[in-house]
């Protein structure tokens, strides 16, 4: 069976991938630093071990670790990864960026979960509240074979399963791809406009609408119309007036050049910021 190092086990992602990959076969080494980490690590029952101690030897090293410290560990553990590791990222940031080692006889594979859909038909109440994914509810995932043979795909989606599971369909993309995923569409776009609408909903209530009224108005509303946006059922269309206050809201709310985010500079400019090192202090995912 595959020896894995997951490098940040101790951490928010670690622990739910530490809690998935024990129900396995896997042979797993937790390498955590933090004494934080080690303590959550600890209530599961398992004993940290130091990144190198995990590393040495292992086939696959899952990096539950935050974008921005990536290269920097990597860096450290480069003489540690033996010839055919796989190196498992949790995005594509860091790879895209240029952060792992520089080796043709690594394997880079990135996988991203798309987290339960609201459309995803759950009706246990466990599994309603895992937002997230990866405990109780079911979800897709997307990944990428950004480096290495083929035949490495198979293993790469196998643990991803594993990691993010319960998983109902994965979805193979291009690492370029995978960075329109995101960060553009998930936090770029999907996100600024959320936490617009949280702003919004906060107006209308100091504006004198009842919290719970402007709360349960606004996830009503929002089924409609993401059934509406994304054709979901028969005859899904705004109304003329919906319409037309569309129309007019885009002319304020947003700038007309607002798609450039997708082009590659934006993108690359994205994944900088996003993989700069801190200036200070160690943290996990």
């Amino acid at each position: 069976m595959t020896t894995i190092a997951l490098l940040g086990a101790g951490g928010k992602m670690g622990c739910r991938i530490t809690d998935n990959l024990l129900k396995t076969g896997y042979t797993v080494r937790h390498a955590e630093v933090s004494d934080k980490g080690r303590a959550a690590l600890a209530q599961r029952g398992v004993t940290a071990v130091s990144p190198e101690e995990a590393v040495e030897g292992s086939e696959v090293v899952i990096l539950a670790l935050p974008d921005n410290r990536i290269g920097q560990v990597t860096s450290g553990l480069n003489a540690h990864f033996r010839e055919g590791t796989m190196l498992i990222a949790l995005d594509i940031a860091a790879p895209l960026a240029g952060h792992l080692p520089q080796r043709d006889d690594l394997t880079y594979f990135v996988t991203h979960p798309c987290h339960p859909s609201v459309f995803g038909g759950e009706t246990e109440e466990a599994a309603q509240l895992d937002f997230f994914g990866g405990i109780h509810a079911r979800q897709n995932i997307v990944c990428s074979l950004v480096q290495g043979p083929e035949e490495a795909y198979a293993l790469g989606e196998a643990i991803a399963r594993e990691m993010y599971a319960p998983v109902v369909t994965s979805h193979r993309c291009s690492a370029d791809q995978m960075a329109i995923l995101e960060p553009v569409l998930s936090e770029t776009v999907l996100g600024t406009c959320l936490t617009i609408v949280g702003e919004a909903m906060d107006e209308a209530v100091k504006r004198g609408v009842p919290e719970a009224a402007a709360r349960d108005f606004l996830l009503g509303h929002l089924k409609v119309e993401l059934g509406i946006v994304f054709r979901l059922f028969e005859g899904a269309t705004f109304s003329d007036g919906a319409l037309k206050a569309i129309a007019e809201a885009k002319k304020s709310l947003f700038r007309p050049d607002w798609k450039s985010v997708f082009e590659p500079e934006a993108i690359q400019e994205s994944i900088r910021k996003i993989t700069t090192p801190p200036v200070q202090g160690l943290s996990t995912r």
